[in-house]
């Protein structure tokens, strides 16, 4: 918690191709070392790759597979009398959107496909279909709030 004032959100441009802020955010959060155009090349790629095997609109599909992964629930440290405690919470909505962008990208890094443009692609369609590892990771979160929920009483 910051003590003098809140953080201000800085404003992002929407993206060219697609003119939208969640595909803009998802390029900057996949970019290394400012190299924007290379983030936007690995993106519109994989977007063509997905929409050629399936005949959907690619940002249907992306849109698809973030509400796939987003997590509801989420578990946050408290400390109570000497003990820490998992106590289950609700998402909000711009975080779960932000968990699910870095759960999508780094489960694409982990694969091992040749190529990024691959690797995104895969683990888009995997999102689509409701498996891979950003799925599994919301999965893994959502069962330790539940079997957390015994120590709902300690949010406040």
């Amino acid at each position: 918690m910051a003590r003098r004032r809140s953080a201000q959100t800085r404003e992002i441009e929407k993206d060219p191709k697609y003119e939208d802020l969640i595909v803009a955010k998802f390029m900057n959060c996949l970019m290394y070392d400012g190299k924007k155009t290379t983030a936007e090349k690995i993106v519109y790629s994989a977007f063509d790759q997905v929409q050629s095997k399936i005949d959907r609109s690619c940002l249907e599909l992306f849109f698809e597979a973030l509400d796939n992964i987003k997590p509801r629930l989420e578990v946050r440290s408290r400390r109570v009398g000497g003990a820490t405690y998992q106590v289950p919470t609700e998402v909000a909505p711009n975080r779960s959107q932000a968990l699910a962008i870095r759960w999508l990208i780094n489960a694409a890094r982990a694969r091992t496909e040749k190529s990024m443009e691959d690797k995104l692609a895969a683990e888009i369609l995997d999102a689509v279909a409701g498996k891979g590892n950003a799925v599994k990771k919301r999965d893994d979160t959502h069962k330790m709030a539940e079997a957390n929920k015994a120590f709902a009483h300690y949010s406040w």
